[in-house]
């Protein structure tokens, strides 16, 4: 398994008031679903990414910003026609 290392200022943490461990795995988190939201990871292989399972995974996207479901177009009017009869 590959290692990811990232050098950040200690002035980070206190700026945002948390400790080290909790500070790299949000960015951990973070990572994982914008590599999601990219389309580059999929659900479950961003969850194992973090180390989590993919329903908490999907449950703490929001949180990110990013949408738990991508519908494209063509999903979406699929989904809804019915409702404009």
């Amino acid at each position: 398994m590959k290692t990811l290392s990232i050098k950040y200022p200690e002035a980070v943490l206190a700026t945002l008031n948390l400790s080290p461990e909790t500070f790299e795995q949000e960015a951990k988190i973070a990572l994982a679903v914008k590599l999601y939201e990219m389309g580059r990871l999929t659900s479950g292989q961003a969850a194992a990414l973090v180390g989590m399972p993919r329903v908490a995974f999907l449950l703490s996207c929001p949180r990110y910003g990013a949408a738990t479901v991508q519908w494209d177009k063509e999903e979406l009017e699929d989904e809804f026609s019915d409702m404009e009869q």
